[in-house]
């Protein structure tokens, strides 16, 4: 039988991948110390909610992170289309010129993000500040324990936040691939992708709570993940060059005509992502509404353990 993992257990993992990221940060051009620093504050801000801490703890760290999400991924995002335009470029399929110009154009933009973001030494002794803060709330969970309940509540009280918080996150999937259909919309695609990573997320938590690595619907998201990433990255990458093609002085039509036949060929990319993505709609939809259901089954008995432990809380 699985030994259940212990929220301050789960804490410190997630803690433990974003501390090491940090060394990465400074001065130089680690683009997967910056990308893992970004993943490990998504997995932190999806853990915090329901590890049921000080609420005030909570809202803070909570913030705290978004903002180092978000400023990361500003130039998580600008590495991703230098990276592109690299494997692009080595595939030898696409027009050089036009790369190198959309290259040009990518990478110095990318080298001021980075020096604006990971060249102050206050930014990284942020990161740190935080970590700090982490720390010490794992420290607090593990003196509680599993069975100590938190101030309000029953003591598996933060096990039954977690099944609502995948639930919620399945409802947001369902509903995002309705809105989506079966057309190619990238901004609805892209609402797919986050709804998606945030109940990947989620069922991580839950997973490596029973014990377990992975599972088959955790692959199966990932998966899904990855293709609308991929996708998401390409739309990224034409928006780039119109804005290149926008702004070319003094015109040039040979050089507008490259750019406009390179976008084609990202276009028609895309839209064999979204078929494949199409193909395997079906079992991601699946997976969401079995988990509402699941979940909501569990909410049911939760309850009623609740109502028998304390016959108070169910009395008129």
């Amino acid at each position: 039988m699985a030994v259940l993992t212990a929220r301050h257990d789960l804490l410190r993992r997630r803690l433990e991948r974003f501390t090491r990221s940090l060394p990465g940060l400074g001065p130089g051009d680690d683009v997967r110390a910056l990308h893992i620093a970004r993943v490990a504050s998504r997995r932190l801000r999806e853990l915090l909610p329901v590890l049921q801490l000080d609420n005030e703890l909570t809202h803070k760290l909570s913030r705290r992170l978004r903002k180092v999400t978000k400023r990361l991924g500003t130039v998580r995002e600008l590495d991703v289309l230098h990276l592109l335009i690299d494997e692009l470029r080595e595939s030898g399929r696409h027009d050089q010129a036009a790369l190198a110009r959309i290259a040009d154009e990518v990478g110095r933009e990318r080298g001021l993000a980075r020096q604006k973001l990971l060249g102050r030494k206050q930014q990284l002794a942020e990161l740190k500040q935080i970590a700090r803060k982490l720390d010490r709330a794992a420290d607090t969970l593990e003196l509680l324990g599993e069975t100590s309940p938190p101030k309000h509540g029953h003591p598996r009280g933060w096990r039954w936040a977690l099944d609502a918080r995948i639930a919620h996150r399945a409802a947001s999937l369902s509903d995002a691939s309705r809105r989506a259909g079966a057309l190619f919309l990238a901004e609805r695609l892209h609402t797919v992708r986050i709804a998606i990573k945030k109940l990947r997320y989620a069922l991580e938590l839950s997973a490596e709570v029973a014990g377990n690595r992975t599972t088959p619907e955790l692959r199966t998201l990932k998966r899904a993940q990855e293709l609308l990433g991929r996708l998401h990255d390409l739309q990224v990458l034409m928006n780039r060059i119109r804005q290149v093609q926008a702004s070319l002085v003094p015109p040039n039509l040979a050089v507008w005509r490259e750019l406009d036949a390179l976008v084609t060929t990202l276009e028609n990319k895309c839209r064999l992502l979204h078929a494949r993505y199409m193909r395997d709609r079906a079992a991601i939809d699946a997976i969401a509404e079995r988990l509402v259901a699941q979940t909501s089954r569990a909410s049911v008995r939760a309850a009623g353990t609740a109502a028998r432990a304390d016959p108070k809380r169910t009395a008129v």
